[in-house]
Order: C-alpha cells, then structure tokens, then sequence
C-alpha cells in the first residue's frame, strides 16, 4: 500500500493567492489553454477543485469539470479559495489515499489520484497566473511529483486521455517548472499578448 507523499496545502495557497489577484476586467482574457478565457479557466478550478476533494472522499462526482465561463458561478472569489482548501485538508487524510478513487469518470489508485489533483491545480494555476500578469511560485516538492507523474512525453499519443497538448520542447537543463510546462503542452515564456 502506498502512503501519503505529496501536500497539496502549498500549492492550493499560492493558487488561492492568484485567484485573489484577478480583476473583474481580465475575465474575458486568454490563457494558455487555446480557446479558453480567464474565466473559463476559473471555471474549471472551480469543478476540479470539487471533483478531486470528492475523489479523496470516496464520493465521486458525476461527470467532469468543465470550462465554461457562463457557468463561472458569481461567487468564485470566495468559493474557490475555500474549495482550495477544502481539496488539501481532503487529502491529508490517510485514508484518502487508500485503495482507488474517482475523479472526472475516471477510476485511478487513489495515489495516483492525489498526484492528478496536484497536477491541475499546479499547472493551471501557472495559466491562471501569467493570463493575468501575476508572479507565480511553483512548491518544488508538487514540480517534482508532477513531473514524476507526467512523465516524458514526446508525442501526444503517450496522452490517450488527451490531458495534454503536443509537447512543447524545453531545454534538458530547464528549470524543473518550465519542463513541466513543456510536457503539459505549455510554452514557458506564454505571454496574452502572444
């Protein structure tokens, strides 16, 4: 049996951090997720956020989270941070990382689930942040599991799921983070303006 390995608590705070710090005029921006908005991308915090916490709870929700900035619900900006919170107290619960789990219609060892749930919030955070022109600081510990856990790509059929865009190449000596971004089909140095 797998133990817990990986705290979500540092990488939710520093991503309620830039939740805090979008204005209501950056909404309708883009991110580096082609064809979605800030607040679509919000929007899709928000249903992860929610799905995983259940997912640690052994109470799957149905369906999976969407990005839809017309279902963006009103109160983003309290709900999601809670819900933040919410998804790491949820996962420092040993039990939590017991057996399978659920998350968006998909069935996963609940490790690996956890790890998952790391991923999204770490890497979207990163699109939620520079949409919006905000630092960003990447938990070393989360880089690390997400790399482990994205493993290297180099061709989007090592993606059945389609989790990701085409691998974006990065130098082998890049920093651990913009690797990441690399194999999660980001360009490191993504900017709104293109």
């Amino acid at each position: 049996m797998q133990t817990m390995s990986v705290d979500l608590t540092p990488q939710t705070t520093e991503v309620a951090r830039v939740v805090a710090g979008v204005r209501d005029d950056q909404l309708t921006g883009p991110t580096p997720c082609t064809g979605t908005s800030v607040a679509a991308l919000l929007d899709h915090l928000v249903g992860l956020t929610t799905a995983f916490r259940m997912a640690a709870e052994k109470t799957p929700l149905d369906g999976r989270p969407h990005a839809d900035a017309a279902h963006l619900p009103a109160d983003w900006r309290t709900r999601l941070p809670e819900q933040l919170d919410a998804l790491a107290a949820a996962w420092r619960n040993p039990a939590a990382w017991e057996g399978m789990a659920e998350a968006g219609g998909v069935t996963m060892p609940a490790p690996v689930a956890a790890v998952v749930a790391l991923n999204e919030v770490t890497v979207h955070g990163w699109d939620l942040a520079v949409a919006t022109g905000q630092q960003y600081r990447p938990d070393p510990a989360a880089v690390q599991a997400c790399l482990e856990m994205v493993g290297p790509r180099s061709d989007p059929s090592q993606d059945p799921e389609g989790l990701f865009g085409p691998v974006v190449p990065v130098p082998d000596d890049a920093p651990a983070f913009d690797r990441l971004l690399g194999q999660t089909g980001r360009h490191p140095g993504w900017t709104p303006s293109g």
